[in-house]
C-alpha cells in the first residue's frame, strides 16, 4: 500500500498531530488491516459513516470513488444508498446520489480524470487528483 501523505500535505504546518493520525493512523494502520475487514466494505462503511453524518463534501464524493476503485459496482452503490436514505434521511441520499452518479459513469480507466474536472470547481482553481491505491493528493497547476 502505498503511503498515505493527504493530512501532512493538507495540514502539515498547522496541525502536525492531525496530519500524523490521519497519514500513519487512519490510513497506515486502520485502512491497511485488510485481513480484518476487506478494502471494498471499509469503503461502503466510510460512504455509510459520511452520509449519516451529513457529510457530503468532497470527502464523500473521494470515498465513492475510492469504493469504485474497491470493487464496490454500480448496482451495490445504488442499493446502498437507497438503503440508507431511510434511515440517515432523503436529502442526504440525494447528495450522496448525485456524486454516485457523477463517479460511475465513467469507466474505471478514466473516473479520476471526472473527479479532477469536479476538484478544479471545489477550489476554483485548475488542479489534479493523484492517487495511487491510498495516496489521496491535490497538486494546484
Amino acid at each position: 500500500m502505498a503511503k498515505v501523505t493527504a493530512g501532512h500535505d493538507a495540514l502539515g504546518d498547522f496541525a502536525p498531530e492531525f496530519a500524523r493520525l490521519n497519514d500513519d493512523v487512519l490510513f497506515g494502520e486502520e485502512w491497511a488491516r485488510e485481513d480484518k475487514l476487506s478494502p471494498r466494505d471499509r469503503s461502503l462503511i466510510t460512504v455509510a459513516a459520511l452520509m449519516a453524518s451529513g457529510i457530503t463534501d468532497s470527502s464523500l464524493q473521494y470515498h465513492i470513488s475510492h469504493a469504485k476503485e474497491n470493487g464496490v459496482t454500480k448496482e451495490e452503490m445504488s442499493e446502498a444508498l437507497t438503503h440508507l436514505a431511510f434511515y440517515a434521511g432523503w436529502p442526504k441520499a440525494w447528495a450522496a446520489f448525485r456524486y454516485a452518479k457523477e463517479i460511475y459513469k465513467y469507466s474505471q480507466k478514466n473516473h479520476r480524470e471526472a473527479f479532477n474536472l469536479r476538484l478544479r470547481g471545489i477550489f476554483n482553481r485548475p488542479c489534479v487528483f493523484r492517487n495511487n491505491r491510498r495516496l489521496l493528493s491535490v497538486s494546484y497547476l
